[in-house]
């Protein structure tokens, strides 16, 4: 099995609804479970697979915890930097209504 590659999708047996989703990420199988969309669970199992695999070639020595650990720093400093965008750009519409009400 290719890395980030899926096993199976199906459906939860007491939730309909849900459908379980098997991923492999950084060589390791998940069962994974979504109300959403399986192929979004996928897609998202392949980004976090591909960012793991890119830190663990750049720093072969460390263990998957450890790539793991600075996976999740990466991605929540994506998620402050957007987040900050956001704000900023809220502020500036907040700011450009305050102009045309005044107006």
């Amino acid at each position: 099995m290719s890395p980030g590659s899926v096993y199976s999708i199906s459906t939860v047996d007491d939730s309909p609804d849900k459908k379980q989703v098997r991923v492999s990420i950084l060589n390791q199988s998940f069962t994974l479970i979504t109300s959403g969309d399986p192929q979004e669970m996928v897609d998202l199992a392949n980004q976090v697979d591909d960012l793991m695999n890119s830190i663990a070639r750049r720093s072969p020595n460390l263990d998957s915890t450890r790539v793991a650990v600075f996976a999740c720093l990466h991605l929540a400093d994506q998620l402050r930097s957007q987040k900050h965008a956001l704000d900023s750009r809220v502020r500036e519409v907040t700011a450009l209504l305050d102009q045309a009400l005044d107006s």
